[in-house]
């Protein structure tokens, strides 16, 4: 009996003593806790405070003028470049978008010389050209590039800041 007691007592005290191992590392790792999430409230609130300072600090953003439209009506109709398979035809319908008022009026200006330039432009293409978006948009890329380049030339300013296809039809 006396070695079983033996044992107990072994027992209680090494569960005792690993208890009270514990107890400091338990403490520890609480006050790490909350040290780490002091830290991470006390970046928090200067960060929210100096993206506060710093939004007050600087204007409001700009906001752009109006998008004013204009219309190079009637459609371009032109013959496609291609095989010898039959007549094909582009039927397409341009606006001009400028956000500026004066811009507008030279476009208004000289709306001949850029429907003479993008009738050019679109009679040398092939229908393979534009059988998929990518071709369109590269040939709407290739139109607003030819209208900066004149306006650039007859006004010093491109004038246009997008070209727009309103109607695009081949047959």
């Amino acid at each position: 009996m006396a070695v079983a007691a033996d044992k107990k007592n072994k027992t209680e005290t090494a569960a005792e003593a690993t208890g009270k191992s514990r107890r400091p590392l338990l403490v520890t790792a609480l006050i790490a806790l909350f040290a780490a999430g002091a830290a991470g409230g006390g970046v928090w609130y200067f960060t929210q405070g100096n993206t506060a300072k710093a939004a007050a600090a600087k204007p409001a953003a700009k906001t752009p003028a109006p998008a004013q439209y204009f219309a190079l009506d009637p459609a371009f109709v032109v013959n496609l470049n291609g095989p010898i398979d039959g007549p094909r035809y582009l039927q397409v319908e341009v606006q001009l978008m400028t956000r500026d008022p004066l811009a507008l009026q030279a476009l208004q200006t000289h709306a001949p010389a850029i429907r003479a330039k993008l009738l050019m432009l679109f009679s040398q293409v092939e229908p393979a050209q534009i059988a998929d978006r990518a071709g369109k948009e590269k040939l709407q890329a290739s139109a607003l590039a030819e209208v900066q380049k004149l306006m650039k030339v007859e006004t010093g300013s491109k004038s246009a800041d997008e070209l727009l296809f309103t109607s695009f039809v081949t047959q």
